[in-house]
């Protein structure tokens, strides 16, 4: 369907009275996408309305330097993951039969 000189002088007297794009393609018999695609082609444009709201615009917060441990809080003490290797200590037969006997009257 092509326009016609009519349709358009239409579109375009309905558009300055300030009716949308889908109410002039009822009336017309057109999709609302063919009367946005001809208003944007006649390069017909919609007056904005100004903005209601005054948005504030904030400083960008300053960056603090990156920490280089992994938490916030300083760390007092550096604790050593080393194990130290030494002889394990050693038991007699009396400390060992006594620490079983605990282990089964504690599990019965």
């Amino acid at each position: 369907m092509s326009w016609d000189a009519e349709d358009v002088a239409l579109l375009k007297k309905l558009w300055a009275v300030g009716q949308s794009a889908a109410q002039i393609a009822r009336r017309l018999g057109y999709s609302r996408n063919a009367v946005c695609a001809k208003l944007t082609r006649l390069g017909l444009k919609r007056g904005h309305k100004p903005a209601t709201a005054k948005p504030k615009i904030r400083p960008v917060p300053k960056r603090r330097p990156v920490l280089l441990a992994a938490c916030a809080r300083p760390v007092e003490k550096m604790v050593s993951r080393k194990t130290v290797l030494g002889q394990p200590k050693e038991f007699s037969k009396r400390q060992l039969y006594a620490m079983l006997a605990e282990a089964v009257r504690n599990t019965g």
